[in-house]
């Protein structure tokens, strides 16, 4: 684990001493103080945690990261894992959810192989950082080693390290896996820590029986692996998923070269999760782009303390909630930079 911690240990922490200037900045605008609301607090975190008061976004990027899962064994999906190499090859084409919305909002789309359990011949523009084909079936062995939950961390750092050297001045992550909420919703449990029932929740849309066996699912699996779930990179192995892993290191990479990144929704809140246990201080560097609808979702946000972007009602993953809410950040940076303030458009500002 020496990489990931020399990379934790480049991680600075968020420079607050920005945060007033860049606030009468915004208080300055031709507007009543504070009117624009949380647009305010968004331009706020991105200059503080980019260091400048002169904010720029060049390049806007979002990782899909997909990888299968030995649980989908489990009937815990609405959908055979077979989808999981099948929606790559639509992302990959342009035709997926993600790709619309991230077109939309002027952001590249690059899609990873960290675990995907087939060998995706011919797919062209994919992004090869396999691990393994599939995780093992967390809920009668864990799903990595920790040398595999390492090198799934090292891949996702190198992607946002290579984004950086590309001049990405945001990240988003996204994800794509069959079952994977069922690794989602146990990491949560070992790691919020919260009871595995109330963050268990429908996923891809399965039945009462199927919610009650995943819940189950849940429940076997961390107990089966209890004793290894004291701390994030333990947890990551024993429950987690290569793309969840992946996502850490993303986060952890981009923190490192003071990036910051967009969280998409529930899996990859998972992934933010286990960086934050990690390196606490990372948390400063994430926006959560929304509140999935998947029920967890809102049990995670309460606990962790953190207030979503969006509310859609959305539950797809990809990347999509991330490349909606890319698109609102990049408008509160406009307002920022391009807004008129009272002196410079000769407007009265409040009586004194």
């Amino acid at each position: 684990m020496s990489g990931i911690t020399e990379i934790i240990g480049r991680i600075p922490t968020v420079n607050r001493t920005l945060q007033a200037e860049v606030s009468g900045h915004l208080d300055r605008l031709t507007k009543p103080p504070g009117s624009l609301g949380r647009l305010e607090d968004f331009a706020v975190q991105y200059c503080c945690v980019t260091g400048t008061t002169k904010p720029e976004i060049r390049k806007k990027i979002i990782f899909t990261l997909a990888g299968d899962h030995g649980v989908a064994e489990e009937g815990v999906s609405a959908y055979p894992k077979e989808v999981t190499p099948q929606m790559v090859r639509n992302i990959l084409v342009g035709g997926a959810a993600v790709n619309v919305l991230a077109r939309h909002a002027g952001a590249d789309v690059r899609v990873v192989d960290i675990g995907i359990d087939n060998p995706m011949e011919g797919a062209d523009g994919l992004i090869r950082r396999k691990v393994r084909s599939g995780t093992g079936n967390i809920s009668k062995e864990p799903a990595m080693t920790t040398d595999e939950a390492e090198k799934a961390i090292e891949a996702g750092i190198n992607l946002a390290r290579g984004a950086a050297s590309e001049g990405a001045g945001l990240i988003g992550t996204g994800e794509m896996g069959i079952a994977n909420t069922t690794p989602a919703a146990a990491l949560f449990a070992a790691l919020l820590p919260c009871e595995a029932g109330e963050i268990t929740g429908r996923g891809t849309g399965i039945d009462d029986a199927a919610l009650a066996r995943k819940k189950e699912i849940v429940e076997r699996a961390l107990a089966l692996h209890k004793d290894k779930l004291a701390d994030p990179l333990g947890a990551l192995a024993a429950l987690g998923g290569m793309e969840i892993a992946g996502i850490a290191g993303l986060i952890l990479g981009a923190a490192s070269c003071r990036i910051p990144v967009v969280v998409d929704g529930f899996i990859s809140s998972a992934g933010a999760l286990a960086a934050c246990r990690m390196c606490p201080k990372v948390k400063d560097y994430l926006y959560f782009s929304h509140l999935s609808h998947e029920k967890g979702h809102k049990v995670f946000a309460e606990l962790f303390g953190v207030e979503p972007v969006l509310d859609l009602r959305m539950r797809l993953g990809e990347g999509t909630g991330a490349a909606l809410a890319m698109s609102i950040i990049e408008a509160a940076i406009k307002i920022y930079n391009e807004m008129a303030t009272f002196d410079s458009a000769e407007v009265s500002g409040e009586h004194s």
